[in-house]
């Protein structure tokens, strides 16, 4: 379990730092969009905040790590709304990378409420 809830963490971190870079227009030309790029940097740096916690192994690891993975997912349930609203890029694209987003989040959590008992990351 410890490499892979590692892995799933730096999965997450990617796609939203990559989903950042793609909203300031340095992956793909014609999804720019301020606001996106800026909510996806935070939600990586968070992410990023949710594994170091959890390879400290301290007895509030858990605890941060399924609040970096929750902050993730509300914000991340914000930007499928705006999207569904029509606020910011519409694309094929969108919408897949959100729902990928949430699927990775939503399993991130319940792999950390399954395994109350054991150390994520030891």
């Amino acid at each position: 379990m410890r490499s892979a809830l590692a892995i799933l963490f730096l999965i997450e971190i990617c796609l939203y730092a990559t989903a950042s870079l793609t909203h300031a227009g340095f992956v793909l030309e014609g999804h720019e969009h301020r606001q996106a790029m800026i909510a996806e940097a935070v939600i990586s740096a968070f992410l990023l905040l949710g594994l170091i916690s959890l390879s400290l192994d301290r007895p509030w690891s858990r605890t941060a790590a399924i609040s970096a993975q929750s902050f993730a997912l509300l914000g991340t349930l914000v930007g499928a709304f705006t999207i569904a609203v029509g606020v910011g890029p519409r694309t094929t694209l969108d919408y897949i990378t959100h729902a990928v987003m949430i699927l990775l989040l939503v399993t991130g959590l319940a792999w950390l409420a399954r395994n109350r008992n054991a150390s994520p990351l030891g």
